[in-house]
C-alpha cells in the first residue's frame, strides 16, 4: 500500500509515554486527547474498566475524525482486586507505593484500534505482573521527589528511575507496562492493512 493511501493514524491520548512508544514504529501519526470520564463504574472489574476506557477513548476521537485509524489505550493497576489509579499528588503516590512494596501487582493495559473506514474495533487486554521490592519509606519518598510520577497508574514510572522499585516484571508484551503494548498493537495494525516496512519505496 503506498504511503499516500494510508489512513490517518491517530493516538487518542495526551500521554507523552504513549507518544514516545508509538513513535518507535516509524509510522506517521498525530495525537489527540479524548474528552471522556475515566471514573470506574461501581462493581466494574479492573480489566473491564481498562477495556471500556480504551474503547471509549478511541471511539470519542474516531467520531470527530471519520476514516481514521484511532488507537485508544488505558491502564489500571490492581492489588488484591483493588484498582490503583493515577495518584495525582505526592501523598497518594507514597501511600500507593507503601501498599505495593514487597507485593505482586497486576497492571491491565487495554488497547483498542478503531477503524474509521469500517467501524470495526479490535480490543485486547494485556496483563503485566510486577513484583515490587520491599523498600523503606525514605527511599520511596526520595524516588517520588525525583520522578514525580503522579500521572502514572501505581506511581511506578518504569521507563525512568521507577525501575529501581521493581524486583520482577512478567509479561509477553514488554512495552505494556509503560502504557502501550506494541506487540499487540502491531498485530492489530497489520490486520487493519497497515504496513511497517519499505514505506519509502
Amino acid at each position: 500500500m503506498p504511503s499516500s493511501a494510508l489512513p490517518r493514524l491517530i493516538l487518542a491520548s495526551s500521554s507523552a509515554y504513549r507518544r514516545e512508544l508509538l513513535g518507535r514504529l516509524h509510522l506517521p501519526f498525530e495525537a489527540i486527547a479524548p474528552d471522556i470520564d475515566e471514573t470506574p463504574h461501581p462493581g466494574e472489574t479492573p480489566e473491564a474498566t481498562a477495556l471500556r476506557l480504551a474503547r471509549a477513548k478511541a471511539a470519542a476521537v474516531a467520531l470527530e475524525n471519520p476514516g481514521a485509524l484511532v488507537i485508544g489505550s488505558d491502564q489500571v493497576a490492581t492489588l488484591d482486586g483493588i484498582q490503583i489509579g493515577k495518584p495525582g499528588d505526592h501523598a497518594r503516590a507514597l501511600a500507593q507505593l507503601q501498599m505495593m512494596r514487597g507485593r505482586r501487582v497486576i497492571f491491565h493495559t487495554a488497547l483498542c484500534l478503531w477503524d474509521g473506514r469500517t467501524g470495526a474495533a479490535q480490543v485486547e487486554n494485556v496483563q503485566v505482573f510486577v513484583t515490587f521490592r520491599d523498600l523503606p519509606d525514605a527511599e520511596l519518598d526520595a524516588y517520588l521527589r525525583i520522578e514525580q510520577p503522579y500521572d502514572c497508574a501505581g506511581s511506578a514510572k518504569n521507563e525512568g528511575l521507577g525501575i529501581a522499585l521493581l524486583e520482577r516484571i512478567d509479561s509477553n508484551d514488554p512495552t505494556a507496562l509503560t502504557g502501550l503494548p506494541l506487540i499487540a498493537l502491531t498485530g492489530m495494525l497489520r490486520r487493519a492493512g497497515m504496513p511497517f516496512f519499505n514505506l519509502q519505496q
